[in-house]
This record gives C-alpha cells, sequence and structure tokens, in this order.
C-alpha cells in the first residue's frame, strides 16, 4: 500500500481485488470484519465489492423476484441446516431469509388450498342453482309447447267448423 497523503491511501488494482474475492464465496467475510482486520472503510470495501461484481450483491436481493424465491426454497428444501449454510454462503443470501420465504411458500400454499376450498363449495352450489334453472326452463319450454299447441288445434277446429275468433 502506498500513501499519498495522511488521510488518503491508494491500493493498486491487486489489493482490491485480492480484498474483494475475500468478501465474495467460498470465504464471503463480511466488509464489517475485513474492514476491522484492513483499517479500510467498510463504505469503501463495499463500493468495491459492488463494482466488482457489476452492482449484482446489492441490487439482486431487491429484484429478486417471486419466482426466483420460490426456485431457491424449492432448491433448498430438503437441504440440512449446514448445506443450508453452504449455499447461502456461495449465493449470497441469509439463511433466515430463504427461511422466511419457505415459510411464505407454506402459507401461499395454505392460502390456496383454503380458497379452492372455499371455491369448490361456491361451484358446488352454483351448479344446484344451474341445474335448478335448467329443470325450469325445460317445464316453461313444455307448458310454452303445449300452449302453442291447443292454440294451434283451436285455430283449425274454428276453420273447420267456421266458428268466429270472438267465442
Amino acid at each position: 500500500m502506498t500513501r499519498d497523503n495522511k488521510n488518503n491511501k491508494r491500493y493498486t488494482k491487486e489489493e482490491k481485488e485480492s480484498l474483494v474475492r475475500r468478501m465474495l464465496p467460498p470465504e464471503n467475510i463480511s466488509t464489517s470484519l475485513l474492514s476491522i482486520e484492513t483499517g479500510i472503510s467498510k463504505s469503501t470495501l463495499a463500493t468495491w465489492k459492488s463494482k466488482a461484481t457489476g452492482g449484482a450483491a446489492s441490487k439482486s436481493k431487491r429484484s429478486m423476484g417471486t419466482r426466483d424465491k420460490f426456485m431457491i426454497v424449492m432448491e433448498t428444501y430438503t437441504l440440512s441446516e449446514i448445506d443450508l449454510s453452504k449455499y447461502c454462503r456461495e449465493h449470497g443470501l441469509y439463511v433466515e431469509e430463504v427461511k422466511q420465504w419457505r415459510s411464505s411458500c407454506i402459507g401461499a400454499n395454505d392460502v390456496v388450498r383454503n380458497s379452492n376450498n372455499n371455491l369448490s363449495e361456491e361451484l358446488k352450489e352454483e351448479k344446484r342453482k344451474s341445474k335448478e334453472l335448467a329443470r325450469e326452463i325445460r317445464l316453461k319450454d313444455k307448458a310454452l309447447a303445449e300452449t302453442t299447441a291447443l292454440l294451434v288445434l283451436r285455430k283449425k277446429l274454428s276453420t273447420l267448423f267456421g266458428e268466429t275468433e270472438e267465442d
């Protein structure tokens, strides 16, 4: 490390890369610990890490959609606590975060199941109403057909016997 003046230190590209590598998997040392160890401010370390990863480390969690979170839950569901921790370190996640996503998925599944049960009951009720209405329509159609047939027969009879329509 070279000093330009008392407050500003200049670091070589290799030094920066070495420190950034330590902040990334598999070591994943926190900026706080590295700051204590090296005397470099946390914000400087975070800036170097962000530039090295293209900002992916800080943006990934904010831009991660529900589908991505669900896929992570699916990948990690059968992992032991140790394997889950390892997976999280490698992917820059927190175990608590993945567990919270898992709980959300389970909760969402329960909501869907309950709403499906409610929909099932509503669907049964609607089917019953539909059958009842269809039966009423058939009865009304029969009554209308009988009335039409009687009117046609009456007209034919009146034409045959020469009766007037006033009767």
